[in-house]
């Protein structure tokens, strides 16, 4: 018996249809995960089962959950369904939480709003969920605000609120794409868990296939709001009939082809940097304990030379490319360009700075909406004392565009008119525009899909072809690091661990802490055995 059916399912938006016809049943304790790209209509077929659908859609077909058509309830018998009998986690788990609330109080609201029961009684069964998801008391009370946690402990509130009433189905929309490996297999290993223990059905969201590979019991494969190929995962894999669904998997597998490096002549050496941070006290009068985020590291990129820099989240990778930048002094070591150093006295060198320009995970957030692209692109200028102006500007401008990919018109237009792909080609062509030295690209493809992803690495190394371009790329994601990079640095609790030429350390890893991240990294199923009998 099906707990949920989706019968013919159509949505449009303005007389724009975005879901044509979809069909899909999910059985009690099943995980059936629906993958695609963005824009597939993943996520709105989820919105439409929780109701959460755009205001004005139209929507045909039939959504039944235990037999209940979901399209024929009110909005006020929706309300009493969402978190009683469908939980919903979604994406990015620091917009999902209330940060002035402590995550005792967001995990019983779930409770108080659907169940007539005390606040203690409330709070008592909230400490018992976020016990079941791996946050115990003794760690995590229940005063605890969401940015006292890391990424990881955040999703696993949002799982908590999402499952306080244990529903029938849980909906799970990109749970785990911005958490880094390790985090990603414990977060899929309770999900997995909690679908088992209390008997939910389990709609994935994703567009990695390689993170529902191991395990749904059945995958959906959607493009431009259609389902164009579902079955029981290992078919799937071992079929794969639609030409859309061999395009993921290729996406997924994708290794660029980057021109050898040069001989090695320094660029950025790092000799010895600690940096550390105070923590509150414990004790009314005790000394305030210090936290090494960055402990004694040193190692020199190359003129030329790709070098990867991979660790969990709070390892100190981000401090460490603060320092790198000049946005942050260290407390001992140095840290040098070309020779020179990244500070000078208590300020930033201005001129060490002009040498560098960064790539951001998220390049919607790190450009002014307000502005066009010629401005956006054009932002470094103002580090140069004779920017240029005018035509020669402009012509700058154009030439960075069309050095990505984009064409020289797109100066006049607005960020929120391109993809996220697009984006992330305007935010390469930004740090290009100077001819920098150095490039860091800080996650840079992390919330790409794969098609999108394999887009833009290819465009990192036609980059490579054709100017001598050096960069630091920071990823949790260890199949991009690995075909991106020529050596690789590990980095765990503020230390360089291992570093080497990349396909030595992935191939033959010698630091236990090194196996472990390679071990959680999400696999696909041998490509050999994926192509049988297509």
């Amino acid at each position: 018996m099906s707990l949920l059916r989706i019968s013919n399912l159509s949505l449009s938006i303005a007389q724009i249809p975005i879901l044509h016809e979809v069909s899909l049943e999910i059985a009690p304790g099943e995980i059936v995960a629906i993958t695609g790209e963005s824009g597939s209509g993943k996520s709105m077929t989820a919105l439409a089962t929780i109701g959460l659908q755009p205001e004005g859609a139209k929507v045909e077909g039939r959504i039944e959950l235990d037999g209940t058509d979901l399209l024929t309830l009110t909005e006020p018998q929706m309300c009493s369904v969402r978190g009683a009998r469908i939980g919903m986690v979604f994406q990015e788990p620091m917009t999902a939480l209330n940060p002035v609330q402590t995550i005792g109080a967001q995990v019983a609201e779930t409770i108080l709003q659907h169940e007539a029961v005390s606040r203690t009684e409330a709070l008592d069964r909230a400490r018992a969920v976020l016990n079941r998801v791996g946050l115990p008391a003794a760690r995590f009370p229940l005063s605890r605000y969401p940015h006292q946690l890391s990424g990881g402990q955040r999703q696993r509130v949002v799982i908590a609120m999402a499952i306080a009433l244990r529903p029938h189905l849980l909906i799970a929309d990109e749970p785990t794409t911005a958490l880094d490996v390790t985090t990603q297999a414990r977060i899929l290993d309770l999900l997995k868990d909690l679908t088992r223990d209390f008997g939910m059905g389990l709609m994935m969201i994703t567009h990695d296939l390689a993170v529902v590979a191991g395990m749904a019991d059945r995958i959906a494969v959607m493009q431009n709001g259609r389902i164009v190929e579902a079955g029981p995962t290992a078919q799937l894999f071992s079929a794969m009939r639609h030409p859309y669904t061999r395009a993921l998997f290729e996406a997924s597998t994708h290794e660029v082809d980057l021109p050898p490096a040069p001989p090695p002549e320094p660029l950025l050496v790092v000799r010895n940097v600690v940096r550390t941070y105070r923590q509150p006290r414990t004790r009314l009068f005790g000394a305030r304990p210090e936290v090494h985020a960055v402990d004694d590291v040193s190692f020199t990129l190359h003129h030329g030379e790709r070098l990867g820099l991979v660790g969990e989240s709070g390892c100190g990778k981000s401090t460490l490319t603060r320092a790198i930048l000049g946005l942050e002094p260290v407390q001992s070591g140095t840290i040098t360009v070309d020779g020179a150093p990244v500070w000078t006295g208590l300020r930033p060198n201005f001129e060490v700075r002009r040498k560098m320009q960064v790539v951001f995970q998220d390049p919607y957030s790190s450009f002014n909406p307000r502005h066009r692209v010629e401005r956006l692109v054009a932002e470094p200028f103002n580090l140069l004392p004779d920017p240029p102006r005018g035509a020669a500007r402009e012509a700058r401008v154009a030439e960075a565009l069309v050095a990505v990919g984009l064409k020289a018109s797109d100066a006049s237009r607005y960020i929120h008119e391109f993809s996220g792909g697009q984006r992330q080609r305007i935010a390469i062509a930004r740090a290009l525009i100077n001819d920098p030295t150095m490039i860091v690209f800080d996650e840079a493809v992390s919330a790409l899909d794969v098609s999108v992803r394999a887009q833009c690495l290819d465009l990192i190394a036609d980059l490579c072809r054709r100017r001598p371009l050096s960069y630091l790329f920071i990823s949790h994601d260890l199949s991009v690091v690995r075909s991106i990079t020529d050596r690789v640095m590990v980095m765990q609790a503020g230390a360089i661990v291992e570093q080497g030429p990349t396909q030595q350390v992935f191939s033959n890893p010698q630091h236990p802490y090194t196996q472990a991240l390679l071990a959680a990294a999400p696999k696909l199923p041998d490509m050999k055995k994926a192509s049988h009998g297509t």
